[in-house]
């Protein structure tokens, strides 16, 4: 028998995690590159930024 029943909320559990974990980087990164007295700092986090919204062509 299929296990897919038994499986599929622990995967939508596990999925919604990852992505709101990457929700939650991405704003840190975003109030350390506006909210950081330290021009270097700010510098790091907008490239870390750019990193991670960084789009890939098709």
């Amino acid at each position: 028998m299929s296990q897919l029943p038994e499986l599929l909320p622990y995967t939508l559990l596990l999925s919604g995690t990852a992505g709101l974990l990457y929700v939650v980087a991405l704003l840190t990164v975003a109030l350390v590159s506006v909210l950081a007295s330290a021009q270097e700092r700010r510098k790091d986090a907008r490239t870390t930024l750019s990193i991670l919204v960084r789009r890939r062509p098709r």
